[in-house]
């Protein structure tokens, strides 16, 4: 009976030892890189004539190698003419081309031409068009980030703050956010109160042209998408890890330094 219980407990010590020196499958499993797909207008959209966005400046100065994404804003957009016009459909062909090998990120940042008279868009429309897209990335098996719209940079009284007049499609925007349970960012009251600490003139050279006060410049674009990216990586832990800081720049942002 002694010689019985002691092989029996050889085996188990030896059968013990092998699972602790082998390790799972599921823990070898090398992660997916993510990949941004950034859907907007053009407060999102790379530099033209007509816009300029902190897009371009998030994918290419705050993403380590080999996380990655593409820019689909779209200078003059609204929720209905993105879809109207192919772009949504672009964004979700993207989309699906990369969840086979990346953790893919869809943000989603309209509103500034949503709110123009000519749109013809209601606050109720804004909002369900939103949350369509929420339902679609999700279909698409990729995470949808909702982001409120960039500040302009337009001042009223003594001493001058900004004019928040897209309080509006931020409220709505973070509405949907809330019902939908989206991952979301505020870049609206971000970049609000950034702009109102550092004043007018130092926010104005972040404008595209002089008398621009909505779209950005090359360096506004790495200034907001640096913004962009510390405002996910301060939430959502697992964007950090695909994130290369600048804390120079976090910092200026973060104490309302003009950078």
């Amino acid at each position: 009976m002694k010689f019985i219980n002691t092989f029996f407990s050889i085996v188990t010590t030896l059968l013990t030892v092998q699972a602790v020196a082998l390790p799972s499958r599921s823990h070898n499993k090398p992660e997916k890189p993510a990949y941004f797909v950034l859907a907007g207008d053009s407060t999102t959209a790379g530099s033209s004539a007509n816009g300029g966005g902190w897009g371009d400046g998030f994918l290419n100065t705050t993403l380590r190698k080999p996380a990655s994404g593409k820019n689909f804003g779209h200078n003059g957009a609204t929720t209905v003419s993105f879809r109207a016009g192919g772009d949504w459909a672009a964004v979700l062909e993207d989309v699906k081309s990369h969840t086979h090998s990346n953790k893919v990120f869809v943000t989603i940042q309209f509103g500034h031409n949503d709110q123009k008279e000519k749109a013809n868009i209601t606050l109720s429309e804004y909002s369900a068009n939103l949350a369509q897209f929420v339902k679609e990335v999700r279909a698409a098996k990729a995470e949808p980030i909702l982001v409120t719209p960039l500040t302009r940079r337009q001042f009223t009284g003594t001493p001058p703050r900004v004019r928040e007049n897209l309080a509006n499609e931020t409220k709505a925007t973070l509405a949907v956010a809330k019902s939908s349970k989206s991952r979301f960012i505020d870049l609206n009251e971000a970049s609000t109160e950034y702009v109102n600490e550092i004043g007018p003139e130092a926010s104005y050279v972040y404008n595209l042209a002089p008398d621009d006060y909505t779209h950005l410049n090359d360096w506004g674009k790495v200034v907001f998408g640096r913004m962009v990216s510390d405002l996910m990586v301060e939430k959502y832990k697992d964007i950090a890890a695909w994130t290369k800081p600048n804390a120079t720049l976090s910092e200026q942002i973060e104490n309302g330094i003009p950078a």
